[in-house]
């Protein structure tokens, strides 16, 4: 019996003159930006084994190879929070009926990206390593960045609470079950709130900042002492 083609990575691009973001469509999280969508596609491919470790702790099945099959599905035109440095456009199947095992699986990559994002903040040291330009945030301002943007986000989708504060474990874990909540219930047409976020686009998001800070951590933690 012939073994079965590997399956495409389906992605879209969203667009600007200035950078472009490639996002997988099936694995929320797994984006990366180029100054072209070559660019982009390429940052996206050479992502493959960081996103695993996000699948691993989802305990979703992953095989990094899938980046050498990457198909794009569709390009959008991206706004000024893309030039910025944060994919902000819907795909055209995010208004797609939402629910069943689509949701059960984004639930739990979601949960895959704040474990990654928990553990990397763990073992990061408080202060990072400056960037190219000498800037960006040291650990603890950059997860509380993180809190308020998924306190903001929660919001598109229909949950309303207050920023957690950085050491309240308790109100970030109900902050995030009240999200969880609201991706594991069906959308019949991906949408739970009026001129609010498709759930679909809302996970991407929320997985990719985290996941992106996360990678940020890494790559600024000095822990070798030099």
């Amino acid at each position: 019996m012939p073994a079965s083609k590997p399956q495409p990575l389906l992605a879209y691009l969203e667009v600007t003159k200035r950078r472009t973001f490639a996002m997988a469509l099936d694995w929320p999280g797994w984006g990366r930006a180029g100054k072209t969508p070559e660019a982009a596609l390429a940052a996206l491919a050479d992502y493959a084994t960081r996103y695993a470790a996000a699948a691993e702790k989802a305990g979703v099945p992953f095989a990094a190879d899938v980046a050498g099959q990457i198909r794009v599905t569709e390009e959008v035109a991206g706004n000024a929070t893309t030039e910025f440095g944060a994919p902000a456009v819907f795909a055209s199947g995010d208004a797609d009926p939402w629910g069943g095992e689509e949701a059960a699986r984004a639930a739990a990559l979601l949960r895959g990206a704040w474990a990654v994002l928990d553990g990397t903040a763990a073992s990061a040291p408080a202060e990072l390593r400056k960037g190219p330009r000498g800037g960006g945030r040291d650990r603890d301002k950059m997860v509380d960045h993180v809190l308020a943007a998924e306190c903001s986000y929660a919001r598109k989708i229909g949950v309303k609470v207050r920023q957690p504060a950085l050491t309240d474990a308790a109100a970030i874990a109900d902050m995030r079950q009240q999200i969880l909540a609201v991706v594991e219930r069906p959308a019949p047409d991906g949408l739970v709130v009026a001129r609010g976020w498709p759930v679909r686009y809302a996970v991407r998001r929320i997985a990719w900042h985290a996941l992106d800070h996360a990678w940020e951590m890494e790559d600024r933690s000095d822990r070798t002492g030099t």
